[in-house]
C-alpha cells in the first residue's frame, strides 16, 4: 500500500478528511521551502503537493505563476525539487509528498530516470498536468511499478468518457478542479461540485480531493462535507508572497486555522 493510500485509510478510520496544501518549490528560496513543508505538517497537513517551477504553466493562475517565476529566478529546477524532497525525508518519513508540474522537465530528464529519481528521493505521487490519460497508460504502469501513485485532474467540463479513462489509470487520489479556469479564480459552487463528485464516484472508489477556490477554513469545511480532501494552493502562495521572511510561520498559522475548521466537521467515512 502506498503512503498516500495509507494516509487516506487512517483518516477514514478516524472519520476525518485530508488537508492537502500546495507550495511552489524555491519560493521564496529553496531553504525557506523546506521550512514551509515542515510548518505545513506541524499545522495538520496530511499530504504535501510541491510545485515544480516551469516557464510556461498552462493551468496556473497569476499567483502561482508569480511563485514559479520567483523560483526560476532562483535557479530552481526539477533536480533541486528532488533534492528538497530528500532533505524533507531526513526528518519526516510519514507525510505523503506529491510533485505537481508539467511534462517538459520530465521529458528533458527522461521518464525512466525521473521516475527512479523521484522514488529514491521519497516522492509518493505525481501530477503531470499535460499528460492526458489517453496517452499515459505506459507512464502510469511505470509509475506504479516504482511504488508511486499517478494522480489526474478532472474538471467540470470532463466527459463521462474522460472520467472513465482517468478512473482506470489513477491511483492515490483524483484531483477534482472545482472551477473551469486557472488556479486562484472564481467562486466555489458546492452544489455543482457535489453533482460532479457523484458522477466521478460512479467510476471509482479512490479518494477525490477538491481544489481551486478553497481560500479559508469555511470553504475547506464546506468541501470536506462532500469530498475526501481539501486542496489549497493559491491562498498559501499569497501568504508566502505577503512576507517572504516569515513565510513558514504565516503558512503554518493559516493552515492551523483551516485544519481546526475541517476537524470541527462531523464526517462520515465514504
Amino acid at each position: 500500500m502506498s503512503r498516500i493510500s495509507t494516509v487516506f485509510e487512517r483518516l477514514r478510520a478516524a472519520e476525518r478528511k485530508a488537508l492537502i496544501p500546495y507550495v511552489t518549490a524555491g519560493d521564496p528560496d529553496i531553504g525557506s521551502s523546506l521550512d514551509i513543508l515542515h510548518a505545513m505538517v506541524s499545522s495538520g497537513a496530511d499530504i504535501l503537493e510541491i510545485g515544480v517551477p516551469f516557464s510556461d504553466p498552462i493551468a496556473d493562475g497569476p499567483v502561482i505563476q508569480r511563485a514559479g517565476e520567483r523560483a526560476l529566478k532562483n535557479g530552481v529546477g526539477l533536480v533541486d525539487v528532488l533534492s528538497l524532497v530528500r532533505s524533507f525525508r531526513l526528518t519526516n518519513s510519514e507525510t505523503a509528498v506529491v510533485l505537481m508540474g508539467y511534462a517538459n522537465p520530465i521529458e528533458a530528464m527522461g521518464r525512466e530516470r525521473f521516475i527512479a529519481a523521484a522514488a529514491q528521493a521519497g516522492v509518493d505521487g505525481l501530477i503531470v498536468v499535460d499528460y492526458p490519460p489517453e496517452e499515459s497508460a505506459e507512464f502510469a504502469a511505470a509509475v506504479r511499478a516504482a511504488g508511486l501513485d499517478l494522480i489526474f485532474l478532472l474538471a467540470p467540463t470532463s466527459t463521462r468518457a474522460r472520467i472513465e479513462q482517468v478512473a482506470r489509470l489513477a491511483s492515490g487520489y483524483i484531483y477534482y478542479v472545482s472551477l473551469a479556469g486557472v488556479t486562484g479564480a472564481g467562486h466555489l459552487d458546492l452544489a455543482d461540485v457535489l453533482s460532479h463528485l457523484e458522477v466521478i464516484r460512479e467510476f471509482t472508489t479512490i479518494p477525490v480531493g477538491v481544489g481551486f477556490g478553497i481560500r479559508d477554513g469555511a470553504t475547506a469545511r464546506a468541501i470536506c462535507s462532500i469530498a475526501d480532501a481539501a486542496i489549497i494552493g493559491s491562498r498559501i502562495i499569497q501568504e508566502v508572497e505577503a512576507d517572504p521572511a516569515h513565510a513558514a510561520a504565516r503558512v503554518g498559522h493559516f493552515l492551523a486555522d483551516v485544519r481546526a475548521a475541517m476537524d470541527a466537521v462531523v464526517t462520515t467515512a465514504p
